[in-house]
């Protein structure tokens, strides 16, 4: 088996490699070759016996996704975009890289499709930023999305097309709406939501962090441990049971921030909550006021997908995949 990751030198696509060379096998199937693509080169995995392919490519020039295409991967992860925040700041910017480049990426597929009969599994990481206020504290399944940033109107456009371009035949498609990813390893990147992270990453190794929204603000959180575990079943259950509706709502766990600064003094003390500092951003907190707060992902349950449920549960995973299983 052939497996493409883009967004490869990512936090999730890194994680996903990790696994996968891991396990050697998606499904049933031995993995012979893995093509791991950014726009600087992936770092290539340790232990795996077979072949690697690292590049460093831009999915936004139009000849990229062909030649990738021309590989005939049978499972491609696409995660390749930038952030929310960046999305937000630079408007181009985002539309070239997290809705072109997406476009490029299926078309190519298509193209593939009609001279051959080429019929990938396409995994598309998207986001529940495809919905805007006002909505009900539990989103249901049936609820639109109604965007109300620059990222989340890109991740709704490459929603529509992946089941457009999956019901004509082109692909095997399905659309993973990820919660706000916690705790993200690493040093913070420009998504506006990545505080959640860092006020329980820095204090959990003696570092300040600073918190920029008041603690009653609620989110819909899941692990990195969680999301590669979407990514997998995803890639691997029968889509049949999806039906036209391929984008789904991955489960997770919906908490105050005083919440999750109350799980943190639980596994690591007092003395780490003392290390986060309170410095109010308005335009941050107006943000996360406008984010949902929780889903009933109640198709995406009935399908087997699984994540946290407390978050002393998402800071041990933490600890056990970065810290070395403790503090």
């Amino acid at each position: 088996m052939h497996i493409l990751i883009t967004g490869a030198a990512g936090m999730i696509g890194r994680k996903l490699t990790e696994r996968l060379v891991a396990d050697a096998v998606l499904g049933e199937r031995v993995i012979t070759k893995l093509t791991l693509v950014d726009i600087v080169a992936p770092a290539r995995p340790a232990g795996f016996d077979g072949q690697v392919d690292c590049l460093a490519v831009d999915l936004a020039n139009a000849t990229v996704p062909a030649q990738l295409v021309a590989t005939r991967p049978d499972v491609i992860f696409h995660f390749a975009a930038i952030v929310s925040g960046e999305a937000e700041l630079d408007f181009d910017k985002g539309y070239l890289i997290n809705l072109e480049s997406t476009r490029l990426m299926f078309e190519a597929i298509r193209l593939a499709h009609q001279a051959e009969g080429y019929f990938p599994r396409v995994v598309f990481a998207s986001s529940i930023a495809v919905f805007g206020a006002p909505f009900p504290d539990l989103i249901p399944d049936s609820f639109h999305p109604t965007p109300l940033t620059s990222y989340g109107t890109q991740k709704a456009i490459c929603e529509l097309l992946l089941a457009d371009y999956t019901r004509r035949g082109s692909m095997d498609g399905i659309g993973i709406r990820l919660p706000t990813i916690c705790i993200r390893p690493g040093a913070p990147n420009k998504a506006a939501s990545g505080f959640f992270s860092s006020i329980l990453r820095e204090p959990l190794v003696g570092k300040e962090a600073v918190l920029p929204v008041p603690e009653p603000i609620r989110h819909w959180h899941a692990s990195p441990r969680a999301a590669v575990g979407f990514m997998l079943h995803a890639a691997t259950m029968d889509l049949a049971c999806v039906g036209p509706r391929r984008n789904l709502c991955m489960p997770g766990l919906s908490a105050t921030v005083a919440e999750q600064i109350e799980a943190l003094r639980q596994i690591a003390g007092d003395k780490a909550v003392a290390l986060i500092r309170r410095e109010p951003d308005d335009l941050i907190t107006r943000m996360c006021e406008g984010w949902a707060t929780g889903f009933e992902a109640s198709r995406a349950i009935a399908l087997g997908f699984v994540a946290e449920t407390s978050f002393e549960q998402i800071i041990t995973a933490h600890i056990e995949d970065e810290l070395g299983g403790s503090l």
